[in-house]
């Protein structure tokens, strides 16, 4: 109970240090939106990946007294994404004062997506070239608290979680249409217990269902990239690269869709849009 309050506390910390930052530039709330979540998607990709990399480079074949090189299929198998040097938090947040943290954010997100092609043209970029560098270091450091780093189990993805949640309050982003409350959508996986099988959310909002369809499988031991199949549909361009960045950041891979499709009722001669309202 303890640490969990403690958690709650620095969710609390970190969101009100990222938003006195937006107060400090020249962006509205809609605006800081995308910039503060590619942060938080690659802190909390560097959290997974650190979490598998013991356990991935033990296993590594060794030829001659030479093991090869880490690779992105290495850490799929356990939900991580692969992350090169440059992609890497710490690397980020020890760029000296002087470095462009704009032009080095844009190269680790690149890096990112050139291994990833469900992430190409998704993950933000161009942003960073709109923030002062001075609030780009502040906002790394601000993510990367040292407690965070002495805690167990998947603290930083709790916090991913409470950021949507956040932003979703502040209206950032179509009056938080994006964003179901985690407590709500994880109770729909647990009713369903899809265990296996194709799992389709015509309007899947950030893609929490599908994350917490995941968890539901890993519960049972298993590897839900092996057990399930991710489909969806989204009305809205920023929420479908919402729910493939959080796709990726748990090691999962989807095909969502721009949702365009209607249906005209036999009997009410009416349109509905099958992304009017969103699961997660």
């Amino acid at each position: 109970m303890a640490q969990l309050e403690h958690i709650e506390a620095i969710e609390k910390r970190l969101w009100s240090a990222a938003d006195t930052l937006r107060a400090n530039s020249n962006f509205a709330a809609n605006e800081f939106f995308m910039p503060v979540m590619g942060l938080i998607f690659l802190r909390h990709a560097y959290s997974r990946y650190l979490a598998v990399k013991d356990e991935v480079v033990k296993s590594l074949p060794s030829r001659g007294g030479k093991t090869r090189a880490l690779v992105k299929e290495d850490f799929s198998t356990k939900g991580a994404v692969f992350l090169r040097p440059e992609a890497q938090f710490d690397y980020l947040v020890g760029l000296p004062d002087s470095a462009n943290r704009a032009e080095a954010i844009i190269r680790a997100m690149e890096s990112i997506e050139a291994d990833y092609e469900s992430l190409r043209g998704v993950l933000p970029k161009e942003e960073y070239n709109e923030l002062d560098n001075e609030i780009l270091g502040q906002l790394l450091r601000k993510l990367n608290p040292e407690e965070l780093k002495k805690m167990s189990g998947d603290v930083f993805g709790r916090i991913y979680e409470y950021f949507p949640t956040q932003f979703a309050g502040t209206k950032a982003h179509d009056g938080g249409e994006f964003f179901t409350p985690v407590s709500l959508v994880s109770f729909i996986a647990k009713v369903l217990e899809t265990d296996s099988g194709i799992v389709l959310d015509p309007a899947c909002g950030s893609g929490g269902m599908f994350v917490q369809s995941a968890r539901v499988v890993e519960r049972q031991n298993q590897n839900p990239s092996e057990k399930l199949t991710f489909y969806g549909m989204e009305k809205n361009a920023t929420t479908i690269r919402l729910a493939k960045m959080n796709l990726a950041v748990h090691g999962l891979e989807g095909d969502i869709k721009k949702a365009t499709s209607r249906r005209r009722s036999p009997t009410t001669k009416t349109r509905t849009n099958w992304s009017a309202r969103p699961i997660s």
